[in-house]
């Protein structure tokens, strides 16, 4: 029974649920740009519909710089959100730049 019990502990101890991923979106100044297939852009692969796009996995590296890395290839945002990092407008305008 004491054993019983401390496994329950132990159980208990642990994290319920597993931490989810955070976001990673866009959205495209221009939907005509937006790529057909998905595309992997530093080892995040994004998928587009319309000019919303999503993305999973990818690098560890500011949100800025994946930012700028996703606009030379699809062109500019008008939203940007990277692992859970919500850029600014200021930060918006100097990725586009």
């Amino acid at each position: 029974m004491r054993v019983l019990l401390i496994a329950a502990a132990v159980f208990a101890a642990a994290p319920a649920v597993a931490q989810t991923p955070a976001p990673t979106s866009l959205v495209l100044a221009d939907a005509a740009k937006a790529p057909a297939r998905p595309t992997i852009i530093d080892g995040a692969r994004w998928s587009c519909e319309g000019s919303a796009c999503t993305a999973s996995g990818g690098t560890e590296q500011p949100a800025t710089r994946a930012c700028r890395r996703v606009v030379q290839k699809f062109g500019p945002v008008t939203a940007f959100s990277y692992k859970g990092k919500t850029l600014s407008a200021e930060e918006l305008a100097a990725c586009n730049a």
